[in-house]
């Protein structure tokens, strides 16, 4: 099954990282983003990407061309300019990169890359976001549901901590940063049928995903919801990325399955 991947966003609200870099090349713990969602899909045997280009891809180009040498010991002769590879440590990925331009918006990045894709059930996500989904179970709940499209619904998080207070003004309950189950948000981590492609006809350079073709969706009642009730994150800004930076180095990065 192949995993479709948006990368090719500008990353305006984290232009402090993306001057010179895509947005799902900004590191954590040394590593782009972009590797950590591979390797989450990867642990669960999911190593066919398609990942979709735009705002300096030619990077995300770059970093795959040189990712089994940079992922390698090697012994360079200079003398008769030979090299021999020692041994390797690099993943078992096989990525196809397509330029969808600069500025086409998501639904038309998807609908480029229909050609790869072939006649098979397929996945996609985005380029900026982790979580701890059992995607074994994620896929056996859309195929007992039989919708066209299923998305990962998770918890609103609420960004400051929350109290409950009695008549007298005294704190009876304080929480930080609570979940709020009763809202639930788009986190990415879909599966979708081939038939999705009926959903983005004609032009769709400028609409994304997640308006027309999604709420068209929706209204043919082919839409289902995997409730992702554990961890998830999305690379948003700055902070965000500090957020993710820390909880790698301090090794509770949630997201780590592998």
């Amino acid at each position: 099954m192949k995993v479709v991947i948006f990368a090719g966003g500008l990353g305006t609200r984290i232009s402090e990282e993306t001057d010179t870099r895509p947005k799902p090349m900004v590191e954590i713990g040394g590593k782009p983003i972009l590797w950590h969602i591979m390797k989450i899909y990867s642990h669960y045997g999911f190593s066919d990407f398609i990942i979709c280009l735009g705002y300096k891809g030619y990077v995300i180009k770059e970093y795959f061309m040189n990712y089994f040498l940079h992922n390698s010991d090697i012994s360079i002769d200079l003398g008769n300019n030979k090299m021999e590879v020692l041994g390797t440590k690099s993943d078992n990925f096989k990525v196809t990169l397509v330029d969808t331009g600069l500025q086409t918006k998501t639904a038309g990045r998807l609908q480029q890359v229909e050609k790869y894709i072939g006649q098979e059930d397929f996945m996609l996500t985005y380029g900026d976001g982790v979580c701890d989904i059992d995607l074994n179970e994620l896929l056996k709940f859309h195929k007992e549901n039989n919708k066209t499209a299923t998305v990962t619904a998770v918890s609103m998080a609420s960004r400051f901590g929350g109290m409950e207070l009695d008549e007298n003004a005294h704190v009876r309950a304080f929480k930080e940063k609570s979940k709020d189950e009763s809202k639930w948000i788009n986190g990415g981590f879909f599966v979708l049928k081939p038939g999705v492609f009926e959903y983005l006809k004609g032009d769709m350079t400028d609409t994304m995903w997640e308006d027309q073709p999604l709420e068209n969706i929706t209204k043919a009642n082919e839409l289902a919801a995997y409730k992702h009730k554990g961890f998830w994150k999305a690379m948003d800004a700055l902070r965000d990325k500090m957020e993710l930076e820390e909880l790698w180095k301090t090794n509770n990065a949630a997201w780590k399955v592998w």
